[in-house]
């Protein structure tokens, strides 16, 4: 199913404040919140929209980068919450102090188990990838070896040594939270904190696993494969959910962050989705025209170079560019017209050249549609 835009979502505009994006995030939230809505799978899903747009919009650097490239510059495939395996509970974890006691407790998810928990979230993975123009120009698909923090097999990642190797908290009796009332003059006060003994776990390990000693992880190498869109640019960052690295003792994993890099193009210079090829032609072929091979991505493509044509003339092939990033069309391919001049004569040539300074047809005599070379090119990419 396509994604709706963030800013429908949350019923917002690219000039609104992030406090009204809060608002509005919190406004939707409360509205499908499943303490309100038990058993509705629609409410749910929009639910989880919801928070994605906002995990999103909320962010300056993600919301500049949304802006610019949409949905697919969030991630390979999708991005945000519903593509990569965030629970409710990270949305709560990340979130939950948006909806305040609005269904009471402290987490806003009612008394409920799953606001009770802290969820472990493993660190993000960034790797660099420097793709070639035609690879720009059709999509690829990367494999990327990467050294990262997996789950122990031995020990399903809970870091014991067997089933009977945990216990309990003692201090917060399994619940990862400890309650505390203090005196104040305005009475008494509850709050709420990470239990210290251990660390919003709720359970201690009495014999740690052999293999990961107690940390619930391994170091390995492993192969991700990317699906990279056509149309990315430069400084372009990308999200593959989940592919991070794995927490201790369970959770969410991190995700991997690809940073996309350009290979210099022998030919073609890139100006956003627009490409500049510059053509050289002879003195000869400018004035009697000619046909010629010019480059594109994927082949080589003959254009016609009419007689008299001016140094500086650009001819635009259309659709000859690379592809918008959300596929709305391509760019054009620009082709420069530069007529080479010689720079070393010999007697006989400097001779015809002479007699070409004589001849009145060889005289400058610009008419109104010789622009200048900036007004050319100010014209091209309006």
């Amino acid at each position: 199913m396509e994604k709706r835009d963030f800013y429908e979502v949350l019923g917002v505009s690219k000039n609104d404040t992030k406090d009204e994006i809060k608002k509005a995030y919190r406004k939707q939230a409360l509205k499908y919140h499943p303490d309100k809505n038990p058993g509705d799978k629609k409410a749910e899903e929009n639910f989880k929209e919801a928070a994605e747009a906002y995990e999103v919009l909320s962010n300056d650097e993600k919301k500049a980068r949304y802006d610019r490239f949409g949905h697919a510059g969030m991630s390979g495939a999708s991005g945000g919450f519903s593509g990569g395996g965030m629970t409710m509970d990270d949305i709560f974890s990340s979130f939950g102090d948006i909806f305040g006691d609005a269904f009471g407790g402290f987490g806003g998810f009612g008394n409920s188990r799953r606001s009770s928990r802290r969820v472990n979230k493993g660190t993000n993975l960034r790797v660099k990838v420097k793709l070639s123009l035609n690879e720009i120009a059709n999509g690829a698909e990367k494999k990327i070896k990467v050294t990262k923090y997996d789950t122990c097999a031995a020990c399903g990642g809970t870091g014991a040594a067997d089933s009977n190797s945990i216990s309990s908290c003692a201090t917060c009796h399994g619940s990862g939270h400890v309650t505390r009332l203090t005196n104040t003059i305005l009475g008494q006060m509850q709050t709420s904190s990470v239990c210290p003994a251990c660390g919003g776990e709720g359970k201690t390990i009495t014999r740690k696993c052999p293999s990961c000693y107690g940390e619930g992880v391994v170091q390995k190498e492993d192969i991700i494969k990317i699906n990279i869109p056509a149309g990315v640019g430069k400084g372009m960052q990308m999200t593959v959910n989940g592919k991070g690295n794995a927490p201790r003792r369970g959770g969410v994993n991190g995700d991997l962050l690809v940073v996309i890099d350009e290979e210099e193009h022998p030919d073609l210079i890139r100006e956003g989705n627009d490409l500049i090829y510059n053509l050289f032609i002879s003195i000869p072929d400018a004035v009697l025209g000619t046909h010629v091979e010019v480059p594109t991505v994927d082949n080589n493509v003959k254009i016609k170079i009419e007689p008299g044509t001016q140094p500086g003339k650009i001819l635009r092939l259309r659709g000859k560019g690379l592809p918008e990033v959300n596929g709305y069309g391509h760019g054009d391919l620009l082709v420069n017209v530069n007529v080479w001049i010689p720079r070393n004569l010999n007697r006989e040539e400097i001779k015809i050249i002479e007699k070409f300074r004589e001849s009145g047809s060889f005289t400058p005599n610009p008419d109104k549609d010789d622009k200048g070379f900036f007004e050319r090119m100010r014209g091209y990419f309006e």
